[in-house]
């Protein structure tokens, strides 16, 4: 494939419509994602608490739209709006707790069928940190940070509400705050954030925007497919953050005093037992 067909191709991805397949993707995920959390009571759980059930799902699944909503003054009640995807939100989460014999839990966890939904839930979530990163841009045009965040929640949204998402189901879990341990997907949506809003508000980045659009999907396919899914790396960037953390947040200095002071105590009582 030449420049020019690349080019073409990839201002076609930036046009993709997310309704109705890749909202059924995401909504399939995310139902898996209450379900293997609610671990092998999820069941009797969903027969038992089906309201709970489906508020918690729901919650995950629009939780982006809504934390962002929150966030920049808006309803936050906003993203259940569009029947069309609540729908399908909750058409998916029958079919995953309710479907005779397990069906659609077993299809949904077919490996096949899961990486096909991963891939398809990736791009989803490129388009919700770009248009998230747009919107912020609009309200707050030289608001970075702002940008970077609400592009960062759009993208992965349902961690930052897992605490409420479980307490729903009558589970409290405090030290489950994304912003104590980060996982792979925040930080990935961090990076993709920066790099739309270097994009869109200076002159850095010289690629055209639908060659960056489509560099930020084969970055999440990669790392949130292919590398957690198939080789099952979960932490790609944690050799990094070990060198960031030891070069810049006192990793080295911390290390360096400690030794400082093991042998100065050596020496201590080295005389003591003279």
């Amino acid at each position: 494939m030449d420049a020019e067909s690349f080019l073409e191709f990839a201002s076609q991805v930036t046009k993709w419509k997310m309704y109705p397949y890749f909202d059924v993707a995401h909504s399939v995920l995310c139902a898996l994602h209450v379900r293997d959390d609610l671990g092998p009571g999820a069941l009797a759980f969903s027969r038992k608490h089906p309201i709970s059930c489906w508020l918690s799902t729901m919650l995950v699944v629009f939780a982006g739209g809504m934390l962002s909503a929150a966030l920049l003054g808006e309803p936050p009640l906003a993203p259940l709006k569009n029947t069309q995807q609540l729908l399908i939100a909750t058409a998916v989460w029958y079919l995953v707790f309710y479907t005779p014999f397990d069906i659609g839990y077993s299809i949904a966890k077919f490996l096949p069928v899961k990486l096909v939904f991963s891939v398809m839930k990736e791009i989803y979530r490129c388009k919700k940190v770009h248009d998230g990163v747009l919107h912020a841009a609009k309200l707050y045009p030289n608001a970075y940070i702002i940008m970077v965040l609400i592009g960062t929640l759009k993208g992965n949204g349902a961690s930052f509400t897992k605490i409420i998402e479980r307490l729903l189901r009558g589970v409290w879990t405090p030290t489950s705050i994304e912003t104590l341990q980060p996982s792979f997907t925040t930080k990935a949506c961090i990076i993709a954030s920066v790099v739309f809003v270097l994009d869109i508000k200076s002159d850095l980045i010289s690629a055209p925007h639908a060659f960056v659009y489509v560099f930020v999907i084969g970055f999440f396919i990669y790392f949130k497919v292919f590398s957690s899914m198939i080789l099952g790396i979960h932490e790609p960037m944690l050799p990094f953050e070990n060198l960031i953390c030891a070069i810049f947040l006192g990793g080295i200095f911390d290390y360096t005093t400690k030794a400082f002071k093991n042998t100065k105590d050596d020496k201590v009582d080295t005389k003591k037992k003279d």
